[in-house]
């Protein structure tokens, strides 16, 4: 695609070093090394809390490394879209992908705002179509964009001849927007039109399933007798491009999959591999436009465009002399619209996404596919490698496609396209035709006894599809980039409460174990295929989201066994200056990079007790369940987060307090500060037996180790006395007590002993 003739490149990487931060990752490195030297060389002072901090501070170690390695080579890329034109004849078909799954946790009105950015981006219409996967086979998804189409072909013309930048009408019309304060009279009689053709479109869709207007036409007739786990596949043309209009409305086409009951459905990866299936043509020579796309971007409901030039950006990375032949994935960060002051619940993860996620990753083999915000190579997706695109042995036997992909004859034909990025003229289109072969992939048996979600698309071996996907990817020598132009590319919506950050917290960390104890482990792909090594450690970086919480609540309890049986587990002499000066040189140092961001004081303090609340209850939540997988006992479920446009104001004093409900996320956390409350309480009353360590007792540092953590876990405390969903159930303090007396026992009896 790439014309030899450019000389100009289409985008640049480039590297930086940030010394400071070597210096504290090395000195931080340094003390955690002491530490476990120490501990290591006082043999007299073995004991059971001695041995347990000691296995808890090697695996604090170890994830340090993994974080400094991950952040040490950060690199950027900018693009250069002017280019573009200069450098390819034609540009590429995209293929979009938007997916919704619940209509009550992710309500139609941001699936529809999505859609309609992503309508009226910033390229040629006849080379974009928006494919909408809905998992809970809705009908009032489907009367919404029914209803969105019909404000698109007004919505996307205004956006084009303006030059609108924020292309989500909920946000382009938000009271903070004075656009329509200009003298052009022309334009703000539209805008005013546009405003009040999109607050008709917000009241139409605001309503009960069962009240829709039409319900008995028959377009919805095939939504009668179905439930969200029982119903056949259901693909409907909403809206068609038949002109191939170059800045007219895209392609908009519904799609709900066939599920079953008892039939496994692999969540949000089965959803986008139908897409796919559904995106290959089922006859010969279908036009790229909506079929078999080069290339492919999906985006969660709530992600809208906040760059509708975003397309040439990613373009000009695929497209460039190297990305064209090393580039799988072009991933863009994830950014909030809505977000309470200071972070009080820690789930904006601005450090995360700005050193590691983003431009930490990004230095090495390239950053995690995060599962939304990220356009695809479609080769890619179909189990390519770099080394089949170098040798030219892309191509596969008949058998062999029969049995990768399965056995429809049209989709084969299909792939073989693909494989080899042949396009097709726009002429060869039919929509409607397409459809209906379309039926046969987005049925649940279709993918029995194929590759599909195990070697090719999306990976159905966790939870965290997307990461899983991504590390096969590069296991197979891929590189993947980071798009960053300015404005960000997309914009969404964060977790509007402690609940919906909980939840995600535990699909994460449960997802991330999945992946380590499946054949797709980053070890096995380091060993045996091309992952590099230091993309290794950061991919452990991510999975060790998973075992840390257990490492976190370990650690917490030798501070009130220590406390209890009057026993210590930190170094004295002159080894206590180990853990000071760790404890001091951390927290200076994360400070210092929040303040260097432009954040708050409290931003970080906040930031830094979720790093203890959430791991402990969310993720030692996901140790558990994926421990009770293993076993055999029980299977992880997929917790979908509850998403909305405006899930709280800036004026509710209420929005930055901790709620809770009778979940079992919250006994971890319950527990824990329990027991250092219950610790304390032994030790003021004078309670303690001797302890097991000769001349030395529980010093003061215990005891403030215990009370920091009482102060991180100030919500619990509150929560102990409030009301209400403010207050911690009644039934959660009971196991939390429960748990509490038998540990204070095993305690007692470990002295005695």
């Amino acid at each position: 695609m790439a014309n030899p003739k450019s000389v100009l490149p289409l985008y640049e990487k480039n590297w930086y070093k940030y010394n400071y931060k070597r210096v504290f990752d090395s000195i931080i490195l340094i003390l955690l090394l002491l530490l476990l030297g120490y501990r290591l060389i006082s043999v007299n002072d073995y004991s059971l809390p001695w041995f347990v901090a000691f296995l808890c501070e090697c695996w604090f170690t170890l994830g340090w490394i993994f974080t400094m390695s991950t952040q040490w080579s950060p690199a950027l890329v900018k693009t250069y879209p002017e280019r573009l034109l200069q450098s390819v004849e034609e540009l590429p078909a995209v293929d979009i992908f938007v997916t919704t799954a619940d209509d009550k946790l992710e309500p139609p009105i941001i699936t529809v705002n999505t859609v309609l950015s992503v309508l009226s981006l910033d390229y040629p219409s006849h080379k974009l179509s928006c494919y909408v996967s809905d998992d809970a086979c809705s009908p009032l998804i489907f009367y919404a964009l029914q209803q969105a189409s019909s404000f698109a072909k007004h919505w996307v013309p205004f956006c084009k001849k303006y030059n609108v930048q924020t292309r989500a009408p909920f946000r382009y019309f938000s009271d903070d927007n004075d656009e329509c304060t200009t003298n052009n009279e022309e334009f703000r009689q539209e805008w005013l039109q546009m405003k009040d053709m999109y607050e008709n479109l917000s009241r139409d869709i605001d309503v009960d399933p069962k009240s829709i207007p039409n319900l008995h036409e028959s377009d919805f007739a095939i939504f009668s007798n179905t439930t969200r786990t029982d119903h056949p596949a259901i693909i409907k043309a909403i809206w068609e491009n038949k002109e191939m209009v170059e800045n007219g409305v895209p392609h908009l086409i519904y799609i709900s999959r066939e599920k079953r009951p008892k039939q496994p459905h692999h969540y949000k990866a089965g959803a986008m591999n139908v897409l796919v299936n559904f995106l290959n043509p089922y006859w010969t020579r279908v036009s790229g436009l909506i079929t078999n796309a080069p290339f492919m971007l999906n985006l969660d409901c709530d992600m809208i465009v906040n760059n509708p030039k975003i397309v040439q950006h990613a373009m000009c990375i695929f497209l460039g002399s190297r990305g064209e032949k090393e580039v799988a994935f072009v991933q863009c960060p994830q950014r909030f619209y809505t977000s309470l002051k200071d972070d009080p619940f820690g789930n904006q993860m601005t450090m995360t996404y700005t050193f590691i996620l983003g431009a930490g990753l990004a230095g090495l083999q390239g950053p995690l596919y995060c599962g939304t915000n990220c356009f695809h190579r479609r080769k890619v997706i179909y189990g390519l490698s770099p080394d089949d695109v170098e040798n030219g042995s892309n191509k596969l036997s008949e058998e062999e496609l029969k049995q990768t992909f399965g056995a429809s004859n049209d989709l084969m034909k299909s792939i073989i396209h693909a494989l080899e990025e042949r396009t097709y003229s726009t002429n060869d289109i039919n929509v409607k035709k397409t459809i209906e072969k379309a039926t046969q992939v987005a049925c649940h048996g279709y993918e029995y006894g194929t590759f599909w979600g195990k070697q090719v698309g999306w990976i159905y071996e966790s939870i965290v599809e997307d990461i899983v996907t991504g590390l096969l990817m590069h296991a197979r020598g891929w590189r993947s980039e980071l798009c960053t132009p300015n404005p960000i590319a997309f914009v969404g919506c964060a977790p509007g409460d402690n609940l919906a950050t909980m939840s995600q917290f535990k699909r994460w960390a449960t997802g991330m174990l999945e992946i380590f104890f499946c054949k797709h482990c980053p070890i096995f792909a380091t060993i045996f295929a091309k992952l590099s090594f230091r993309e290794f450690l950061g991919y452990m970086w991510i999975i060790n989201w998973g075992f840390n919480p257990f490492a976190q609540v370990c650690y917490s309890c030798v501070i009130a066994y220590c406390i209890i049986t009057n026993s210590y587990f930190l170094p004295k002499d002159w080894g206590i200056y180990i853990p000071i000066l760790l404890v001091i040189f951390y927290n200076v140092y994360t400070l210092y990079e929040y303040l260097a961001l432009g954040l708050s004081t409290k931003a970080w303090w906040n930031n830094e007790r979720m790093s203890k609340i959430t791991p402990m209850n969310a993720g030692f939540c996901g140790f558990i369940t994926m421990l009770l997988k293993l076993l055999g006992v029980s299977s992880t479920v997929f917790e979908i987060t509850k998403k909305d446009i405006a899930p709280f104001s800036e004026d509710d004093k209420n929005a930055t307090r901790y709620t809770f409900d009778k979940s079992l996320v919250f006994l971890p956390g319950t527990t824990v500060l329990l027991l250092q409350l219950t610790a304390i309480l032994i030790k003021m009353s004078g309670f303690q037996k001797q302890g097991l360590s000769g001349n030395y007792e529980c010093g003061m540092v215990e005891m403030l180790c215990s009370v920091y953590l009482i102060i991180c876990y100030w919500p619990f405390l509150k929560g102990l006395f409030e009301t209400g969903k403010y207050g911690i159930p009644l039934s959660t303090i009971s196991k939390g007590g429960i748990l509490t007396c038998l540990f204070v026992i095993l305690c007692r009896r470990t002295v005695s002993g």
